[in-house]
């Protein structure tokens, strides 16, 4: 290292003081001449940036910018020098990384009195972990979407013959011939193989859907059979449906998903049996943001309120916070990690949201709300036109259901 490309001094007084923060502090920090070329760095600059920045010469401020952005740090440096700027301000990528850092610069005086130069603060930006993590959750999704297209036309055709000689199997056997429940058991494997399709496909890439006008009541009594026979002996499903529910605007194929999503892993919860619940109502969301919070009137959004509980073993706080991710599981090889990923895909895109409340060993309530249909809220906000509730950041009012 050159002896211009030293750390940067501080008077001897201040030095105690200040010099943990460049060496270990969160923020990088440099110093430029004139020209450019690095004079002054700190240790954490390089950890940020993701290279080694001081060699045997002094680099330019430009070797650690992503070739794709020094073209606008070069103007901005140049505006710095001609004094038409005192400062910038700047997201751009470091050389050989993907990823933007904050590059934050002021002009002052460079040591020898040689002329204006540069002074730096790099930093990482906020949120960039999380950021990065969903990136590479999508590159996982676009995975399996082109693995999923691949082979599931090939195998639903092998299972289609499957499902088909199960068919005349069951008809050719009497009710009380006891290979007739093989076979039964058989055809239920399949219908499920052809579920996780379904479900990789819907969660890796948009589906053809076609919303229409849907009442959750009118899902859940159809779905009662089936349900039943999913859920086994053991567990009790109970339903409180409010005969008033509005409508919603939602693919029937997919409000299917989710009530059978969220019933099976409440079932999953409960190994040593329980009782499940299925309750719906109308109900009206406030919504809060920083301007809603100053204004007199309450930004209300008549919704549909769609939910199932259980008394089964509940989650931690880590597992709530990482259940709507695509892959990751509590089930281990029994799970695939794609059905509560599903579920909260589809109720975003349709507008909605998802509420979860679960503590360990008290149970688990998922909510899911939806926009009601134009005609449905009108008539709903008319009905209470005095409502108001500023318990941030949700909240919301039912009819026939406690939330």
């Amino acid at each position: 290292m050159s002896a211009a490309a030293e750390v940067l001094q501080v008077s001897d007084e201040a030095k105690s003081e200040f010099l943990p923060l460049f060496e270990y502090g969160p923020l990088g920090v440099m110093r430029c001449d004139r020209h450019g070329k690095i004079t002054a760095i700190n240790p954490p600059l390089g950890k940020i940036i993701g290279r080694p920045v001081m060699t045997e010469e002094s680099p330019c401020l430009t070797d650690l910018i992503h070739p794709d952005d020094r073209d606008e740090i070069r103007r901005l440096f140049t505006a710095l020098l001609d004094r038409r700027s005192d400062s910038f301000q700047i997201e751009a990528r470091a050389a050989g990384v993907d990823t933007p850092v904050r590059w934050t610069a002021w002009r002052v005086e460079t040591v020898d009195g040689a002329g204006d130069g540069l002074l730096a603060l790099v930093e990482e930006i906020p949120g960039t972990a999380v950021v990065n993590e969903r990136l590479r959750q999508a590159q996982r999704l676009e995975s399996v979407g082109r693995l999923a297209s691949g082979v599931a036309h090939d195998f639903n055709n092998l299972l289609t013959g499957v499902l088909l000689y199960c068919d005349l199997l069951i008809a050719s056997l009497e009710p009380a011939h006891r290979a007739r429940k093989y076979a039964e058991e058989i055809r239920k494997a399949g219908l499920q193989a052809t579920g996780v399709v379904r479900q990789l496909l819907a969660v890796s890439k948009p589906a053809n859907c076609q919303p229409c006008p849907l009442s959750w009541n009118e899902i859940a009594v159809g779905m009662r059979n089936l349900l039943d026979r999913l859920i086994g002996d053991n567990i009790e499903l109970k339903f409180g449906l409010d005969p008033q529910l509005g409508l919603v605007r939602m693919d029937p194929s997919q409000a299917q998903q989710i009530l059978l999503n969220l019933v099976l892993n409440s079932r999953d919860a409960m190994p040593g049996g329980g009782t499940i619940s299925l309750e719906t109502g109308n109900c009206k969301v406030q919504i809060v943001t920083p301007s809603t919070l100053s204004s007199q009137e309450p930004v209300v959004l008549p919704c549909a309120l769609f939910v199932v509980s259980d008394n089964g073993q509940g989650m931690d706080e880590t597992t709530r916070a990482r259940m709507f991710e695509p892959f990751f599981t509590t089930k281990g090889s029994k799970g695939t990690g794609l059905g509560m990923a599903t579920v909260h895909d589809i109720v975003t895109t349709s507008g909605g949201l998802v509420y979860v409340d679960s503590k360990p060993g008290h149970g688990t309530r998922i909510s899911v709300l939806l926009p009601l249909l134009e005609e449905e809220s009108s008539q709903l906000l008319a009905e209470d036109s005095n409502f108001n509730n500023t318990e941030p950041p949700l909240s919301y009012h039912s009819k026939g259901i406690t939330t």
